[in-house]
């Protein structure tokens, strides 16, 4: 790489980070970002292969490690999530993974909000216990709950805000402030409200992670996620355990998302405005039983939500009354709206979360987490906001 990067005197706002925050060029000087598809590099001499080994050349090694087109990619996120240090992943799941494991070691204790995603509760409840880290699980909306249930060995506190697919709100400074009470570090899953609404480290978390995979690409292309926190603990922590672990993101699909971070700002604006009118159709609809949006003042949580949150969500959840055979004969009745358990797509896409994504927890952590036969969950996309609403209407009457 040279020196040809984009360098400025000024502090660039997020829209215009996300189009150039990052960006090295080659000694071609190409405008759009490079690919380095590569595994390896080369030395010039063993000298020179040494220097790199021991840190005295501060190049790249191997693509497991860290390559050029994935390294801009961190730089852009880290910029744009105001962090010190980042390491992109293969995924969302093996960045929230990786976040676990690099707080925890055997002996430490691990509190979590009980509304996860499916393969979140996973790690939490089967997997991290099996390594002798043990778990308990909280009403993350009750701030009572969070301080009866950390301890001394507590190492880390986990949530979702909004949640998937309930889109509860938690509140992200007061459980950081519970979590640093007993030196624990605070790991927020913020992809519901995206890096455009929500700032969880400005908020007082330790840790942000994504999957890149939804709004970051928000074109159904590719997988991929990351985890932002201090460079110190990223460093120590963090990339050892990627180095040995080998769950780093590929170059082809980072140089994807560098590019669909460009358009972010855009596609979330539009998709968070289509959103809004949609919940309030909804909401007027006698067949729906519950709708819960961020961005309405009836929701649960709205005081929390208009403290930490600039705007709504490109997603929303309702009730449909009938259970699950109103909610399957619904969703087949759609024509524009997509069946399909992904989120944060330019397309408009609908989950019956009950028979997919949260399947695997049982019917009675179903209840708990208010996870009904009837509920949908559905995540706006760039469509016509009139078509989409013309769209859910005619699915409406055809199970009147």
């Amino acid at each position: 790489m040279t020196d040809h990067e984009t360098k400025t005197s000024r502090s660039l706002r997020p829209a215009t980070q996300l189009v150039h925050g990052g960006t090295t060029r080659s000694q071609h000087g190409e405008t759009s970002e490079a690919l380095f598809l590569t595994q390896g590099f080369v030395y010039g001499s063993a000298e020179a292969a040494e220097a790199r080994f021991n840190g005295e050349d501060p190049g790249f090694v191997y693509s497991r490690y860290a390559n050029p087109t994935v390294a801009m990619f961190e730089d852009r996120m880290k910029m744009l999530e105001g962090a010190e240090a980042a390491r992109a992943t293969a995924s969302g799941m093996a960045a929230v993974n990786l976040a676990l494991m690099a707080s925890v070691k055997a002996g430490d204790h691990v509190v979590a909000a009980k509304a996860l995603f499916g393969s979140c509760r996973y790690i939490v409840e089967t997997l991290l216990p099996r390594f002798g880290v043990e778990s308990t699980l909280v009403d993350g909306t009750d701030l009572d709950q969070w301080k009866a249930a950390v301890k001394p060995n507590t190492a880390a506190l986990f949530l979702e805000s909004p949640t998937n697919p309930t889109l509860e709100v938690i509140d992200i400074a007061a459980v950081a402030e519970i979590a640093h009470s007993v030196d624990a570090r605070l790991i927020v899953d913020n992809v519901f409200a995206t890096p455009m609404f929500q700032s969880p480290l400005k908020l007082g978390a330790d840790v942000v992670v994504y999957s890149a995979t939804k709004h970051i690409d928000g074109q159904g292309r590719c997988l991929g996620g990351v985890v932002l926190s201090d460079e110190e603990w990223i460093v120590d922590e963090v990339m050892p355990f990627v180095k040995h672990t080998g769950p780093h993101m590929s170059p082809f699909n980072a140089w994807v998302l560098l590019k669909g971070l460009e358009t972010l700002p855009l596609r979330v604006g539009r998709q968070t405005s289509s959103a809004s009118k949609i919940a309030d159709f909804l909401a007027q609809q006698s067949s729906v039983s519950r709708l819960i949006y961020p961005g309405r003042d009836d929701h649960p949580q709205a005081d929390v939500v208009k403290k930490q949150m600039t705007g709504g969500s490109t997603m929303l959840a309702f009730e449909i009354e009938g259970g699950k055979d109103a909610a399957f004969r619904f969703t087949n009745a759609l024509e524009v709206i997509k069946l399909s358990n992904n989120l944060g797509d330019a397309k408009s896409l609908i989950t019956h979360p009950a028979t997919t994504t949260h399947q695997s927890l049982g019917e009675e952590a179903r209840a708990e987490l208010d996870i009904s036969d009837g509920l949908l969950r559905l995540s706006i996309g760039l469509e016509d906001p009139l078509d989409l609403i013309e769209d859910i209407e005619a699915a409406l009457q055809a199970i009147s």
